[in-house]
């Protein structure tokens, strides 16, 4: 798809900072400033390098400041808000923005047009960017960029003592190095400063200021009437790709994202391409990982699994899949999946109870796609570890109680995905058994029982053990008209939630088509949103209608009615198994379309506020977000 923003998008500078774009290059590094070019965050970044693949990231170009200087007068083209409220204003010379493969600016004024593009390079940290020029303005004046550096691990601050070098064509600080290669003018001059200021951390708490440093700057003389380019490539490994070989290999891979995945919706072929932002080499590992979120996330067990089905195997990524999983085989511990990766001597935290299921439902999918049945028997004993974990008893109170329901959780620990904790705060307590762990349970007793069936080895053990399952589920969870979303004894039991909609779209469930309907309709009159599932519904009395605010007010609204987009493909997908209405299902997809455009281009994020679900928050791209309605749009091509 192409994103095309115009001056109706961006009247002022308030509003230009709505939205941004977002480029990556597969090691965690990645390049994203607001669609008129300024940071609005500290995370923001011309170019966040990543040193370790995919979590050790650098925040070496922060922002590009650039003039137009004639004779008599300095016109920026760049835009940024500042500490002090003298701000670069130079949105009102910015006519469009169109992000496609990469973005594209375009700025008219007095005569004078500039179209600047900007891409990453794949697997290598580096960026280029590009200047066409044509002055018809009837002066000569020089173009002058400069970089803002930083230099500094993401999320951390600059400060004064830090020391920037220059020279031979690069810039060294804080033990890296950052090498030109342009056709311009590079000149060194003595450090100076600016503090910014982010208009998008301010409201959330965060750290609302930043300071950057600037040594040089980049140049080109353009005379009354003449057409030049200038081309910079910013790099910390001094790439030998020149700009315009990166620019062409990132059309070539967006090309072949939309190719290879087979899809022909055009949001779907768009939403591809959106996976691919998150699908990450790990070093630790020497596989791939999949990223939970940009800018503020890394990789988690869960997020990992929930996302790769659609980011992975609807898009006919099965290598990258394959690579993934086989991460996870090596890691398993105790019949758990780890929540979170080792990094060096770390260990990993395995705190989560749906990790390993989902692992289990992850290599059924694989193997349905695949017909790869050698790596199910690779992974089969990992998975009968997983099994026998819960059957017996883990860590965290992950066990199967007698009625043969999973109980999960104890004390502080929170291990299902509505895991918040504020200091010693539990805003969505679900210790118990959560409804959609026994869903996913189920679930992977189901496959276990299919696949030593087509292993040809004997599936009585999971057939018998299924069968129990189904029957307290049904017993224990059904309340009316609805499922409870745990049952622990407590009034958090008869909660209206989205959790319930897992155990209508696994793969192997438990209910009668009939209760699987009012399943259905329950979420959709609580719970349904066009970008999302409500977490909780809005006739609870916990309900809390917006997310935002410092961290206490932003946790305890996270699970409590905050619309999340992931859970909407579970339900869109349950929907159709019960109704198969592929018609109303197109038709509501069709608003996904304005949320593609607001907040990143092109991305989905990670929740809206519960009660008006307009502004995207969080993360403004969430893997699981784009995995789970990428298989939405799978199923609808499906005869």
């Amino acid at each position: 798809m192409r994103f095309i923003y115009g001056k109706q998008n961006f009247p002022d500078s308030i509003r230009g900072q709505e939205n941004c774009y977002l480029l990556t290059n597969g090691l965690g590094g990645f390049s994203s400033q607001n669609i008129i070019g300024g940071a609005s965050r500290n995370d923001h970044a011309v170019l966040m390098a990543c040193t370790n693949a995919p979590n050790h990231r650098w925040n070496i170009i922060h922002r590009l400041e650039e003039v137009v200087s004639f004779k008599n007068e300095d016109i920026h083209i760049s835009s940024q808000k500042f500490s002090n409220g003298l701000d670069e204003n130079g949105v009102k010379n910015l006519s469009i923005v169109e992000i496609k493969a990469f973005p594209k600016w375009l700025f008219e004024f007095k005569g004078v047009s500039i179209e600047k593009s900007l891409a990453m390079a794949f697997e290598e940290n580096a960026v280029a960017v590009s200047y066409k020029i044509d002055n018809l303005s009837g002066e000569d004046f020089n173009f002058i960029i400069t970089p803002w550096l930083q230099f500094v691990r993401k999320g951390q601050d600059l400060n004064k003592n830090q020391i920037f070098e220059f020279e031979n064509n690069s810039v060294k600080s804080s033990g890296l190095k950052l090498d030109i290669n342009t056709n311009g003018n590079l000149k060194s001059f003595s450090p100076k400063y600016q503090k910014l200021f982010y208009d998008y951390d301010a409201p959330d708490g965060r750290r609302d200021t930043g300071l950057v440093c600037a040594n040089h700057n980049i140049s080109i003389n353009v005379k009354a009437g003449e057409q030049k380019v200038l081309t910079i490539v910013f790099s910390l490994e001094n790439t030998k790709k020149t700009a315009q070989t990166i620019f062409n290999e990132a059309e070539k891979r967006y090309n072949d994202i939309q190719n290879q995945c087979g899809l022909k919706n055009e949001v779907a072929r768009q939403l591809a391409v959106s996976a691919d932002a998150f699908i990450s080499k790990r070093a630790s590992t020497n596989a791939k990982t999949i990223l939970a979120g940009y800018p503020f996330f890394e990789d988690w067990g869960r997020d990992t699994m929930i996302a790769l089905v659609g980011c992975t195997l609807s898009t006919k990524r099965f290598e990258d899949a394959k690579s993934i999983l086989k991460t996870f085989i090596e890691h398993e511990k105790d019949g758990l999946m780890p929540n979170l990766f080792p990094e060096g001597k770390n260990e990993p935290l395995y705190n989560t109870v749906d990790a390993a299921l989902l692992f289990i439902n992850c290599i059924w999918l694989y193997y349905k796609k695949t017909n790869d049945l050698d790596f199910v028997k690779q992974a089969l004993p990992v998975m009968e570890n997983i099994i026998n974990g819960y059957y017996k008893g883990t860590k965290f109170n992950i066990h199967m109680d007698t009625d043969y329901l999973i109980t999960a959780g104890e004390g502080l620990d929170q291990v299902t995905w509505m895991d918040v904790r504020f200091e010693d705060i539990l805003p969505t307590p679900r210790h118990g058994k959560p409804v959609e762990i026994n869903a996913y349970w189920y679930n992977a007793l189901k496959i276990m029982q299919n696949l030593y069936e087509a292993l040809e080895k004997d599936s009585t053990f999971y057939k018998d053990l299924s069968e129990k399952v189904k029957q307290s589920f049904n017993l224990k969870f059904w309340n009316k008209n609805c499922l409870k979303d745990v049952v622990s004894g407590t009034s958090a039991d008869c909660q209206i939630r989205c959790n319930q909609i897992w155990a209508i779209s696994m793969p192997f469930t438990m209910l009668e088509p009939e209760k699987e309907k009012q399943v259905v309709n329950t979420v959709f009159r609580h719970l349904y949103t066009p970008v999302g599932l409500r977490t909780l519904s809005p006739y609870d009395s916990e309900f809390k209608g917006f997310y935002g605010g410092e961290q206490k007010n932003r946790d305890l609204a996270y699970h409590q009615g905050t619309v999340w987009p992931f859970p909407l493909g579970a339900y869109y997908l349950a929907y159709l198994k019960v109704y198969g209405d592929k018609e109303r299902i197109k038709n509501q997809l069709n608003a996904l379309i304005p949320a593609l455009t607001e907040g990143c281009a092109g991305q989905l994020p990670e929740v809206y506020d519960g009660e008006n679900p307009t502004m995207s928050k969080g993360c403004f791209a969430q893997a699981w977000s784009i995995g789970e309605l990428l298989r939405v749009y799978e199923a609808l091509e499906q005869n």
